[in-house]
């Protein structure tokens, strides 16, 4: 099996690249993906969401590791194990993050990231759906779109947001640098009544071209190289083990576990790391696994009155309706994602610009239970804070690539993180008491009028916070000693092997990372196709 370009997960990096270095028809690929064809039906409908996170096939079942961040327990990690990868199984908000977050990647010495060299590769990935604007794409393959319902429930808490001085954002991507406080509508990777995930918009266009070979239910074992190139893949599928060889490169894109966890497995990373997973060292790169980041939520949650919300909108007769509406008019709850608007807003002092992202559902889940809407009717808001600065790891532990990884974001581990943690679930609860919301409010019961103080509101975080399902940063741009890849996205001090995916990330962007994702592998495969006419021209 033989091809110029062999790339390792189908997630959402992984499509993009398989998608556009086939648009050469002279240019052969092999995608290779541990996970099975994108068929469930609960995938392509955007609500579905709620029922995969912890499925067993399409996800890889991955825990985190106990941890005081999470007051002792090992929280579910759900990825995507399938074609789409996490774009099949996630909430569907798109939302690109601000401006200054690339400007800083860009200072830290990766030209060619900041906002104005990104935001062409945002345009190209987007077929927008909604109002003509500069700021969106009309052209590419990523079908996304407005809020096309705008629930009582949503408007009052816009309303009340606006109440507490935060200004009214018709399009959430149209956010100019400096941006202060604001609330609007979530935007979703949806194309009328169906899911766009990274699958349907760029790899099914492209799969029957002859120059592209999808190989699913592969796992790829380790990375096959020729002194410092890379020059193939050795995966197993159905108990044989196979090889892929790469005539140009080989292309990571198994995300901000997998990649990390397929060089460790290859020899590639930090000694001590590897030797006592009893791996022998090829290539000794230190940040391999480190840097990890990922955001980290907790819910306030109220019953309320006078509003309507999906609590009693999935049940009998009220859900019924919903799936008629669905089927005739592609609309209705069936095709919300997990938050329908987000606030951003500035919690600590000493940030420049808003530092906690906060998200809001018109439903209320039962307390305890994962995604198990509550009988009475009842509203949420959730806040992660933007830009934390708690780093964690993503460590191979043995040799075999059916275990999975040590993987620990080490979340709230620094005192600013606690500060903002604290100071997002504060403003979530003075939102609620906004006169727009109060008289609504019956009572809140999640975490509940108990919690005051400040070590009360943390001790409530670490107890009851979840992951926001924003892997990134462990194989991480730069030009320093921890840095795994430079700004061309090439593994340091090997060959023919670059990373593309959101472990890539030198910091995580302060929103939700999908956007952020398909705009890396955008650029990463303009970045592949530059080289490869620099090498036939020299």
């Amino acid at each position: 099996m033989q091809a110029d370009y062999v790339i390792v997960g189908a997630g959402s990096a992984g499509c993009v690249l398989a998608n556009r270095l086939t648009e050469d028809p002279t240019i052969r690929v092999i995608l290779i993906e541990a996970g099975g064809r994108d068929w469930h039906p609960l995938i392509h409908i955007p609500v579905g969401y709620m029922k995969l996170l912890d499925h067993k096939r399409l996800t890889w079942g991955f825990k985190a590791e106990a941890d005081p961040g999470t007051n002792g327990r090992a929280i579910a990690y759900p990825r995507g194990r399938v074609l789409g990868g996490s774009s099949s199984i996630n909430g569907l908000i798109y939302i690109r993050s601000q401006p200054e977050d690339y400007d800083y990647w860009a200072q830290l010495g990766n030209r060619g990231w900041g906002w104005e060299d990104v935001l062409p590769y945002f345009k190209r990935a987007e077929r927008w759906t909604g109002e003509a604007a500069e700021i969106h794409g009309t052209e590419g393959n990523l079908t996304t779109s407005p809020m096309t319902e705008q629930p009582q429930a949503c408007q009052a808490i816009i309303a009340a947001a606006q109440q507490l001085g935060l200004e009214y954002r018709p399009d959430v991507n149209n956010l100019p640098r400096g941006a202060g406080d604001s609330i609007g509508w979530c935007q979703q990777t949806r194309g009328g009544r169906r899911r766009a995930s990274a699958a349907v918009t760029y790899l099914h266009p492209a799969k029957r071209r002859p120059n592209l070979q999808i190989v699913t239910d592969a796992l790829a074992h380790r990375i096959v190289f020729d002194g410092r190139r890379a020059v193939g893949v050795e995966f197993s599928r159905h108990g044989d083990l196979v090889r892929a060889d790469a005539a140009r490169e080989v292309i990571l894109s198994a995300g901000a576990i997998g990649s990390p966890h397929l060089l460790q497995l290859s020899g590639v990373g930090a000694p001590e790391v590897l030797q006592s997973a009893g791996i022998a060292v090829r290539h000794a790169l230190p940040g391999v696994g480190q840097n990890f980041q990922d955001h980290y939520i907790a819910r306030i949650s109220c019953y309320v009155r006078g509003l309507e919300t999906l609590n009693e909108r999935a049940r009998g007769l009220g859900f019924a309706n919903e799936i008629l509406r669905y089927l005739v008019q592609g609309r209705g709850m069936m095709t919300f994602g997990a938050s329908l608007c987000a606030a951003s807003v500035k919690v600590l002092p000493e940030s420049a610009t808003p530092d906690v992202q906060c998200v809001f559902a018109p439903a209320s889940y039962k307390p305890g239970l994962i995604r198990q809407l509550d009988d009475r009717p009842g509203i949420t808001g959730g806040p992660w804070q933007m830009r934390p600065l708690s780093r964690g790891y993503v460590l191979v532990r043995t040799p075999d690539p059916h275990d999975q990884p040590a993987i620990n974001p080490r979340y709230l581990a620094e005192e600013t993180d606690q500060r903002a943690m604290v100071g997002g679930l504060k403003f979530v609860r003075r939102l609620f008491a906004a006169p727009a919301l109060a008289d609504h409010i019956i009572e809140e019961n999640v975490p509940g009028p108990s919690v005051q103080s400040d070590a009360e509101w943390l001790d409530y975080a670490r107890a009851a916070g979840s992951t926001v399902y924003h892997a990134s940063c462990s194989c991480m741009m730069g030009n320093h000693a921890m840095a795994v890849v430079d700004d061309q996205l090439r593994v340091h001090g090997l060959e023919a092997l670059r990373v593309v995916d959101a472990s890539v990330m030198p910091a995580v962007s302060s929103t939700n990372t999908n956007a952020p994702t398909i705009m890396i592998a955008e650029k990463g495969a303009a970045m592949i196709k530059a080289s490869a006419r620099e090498k036939l021209a020299a």
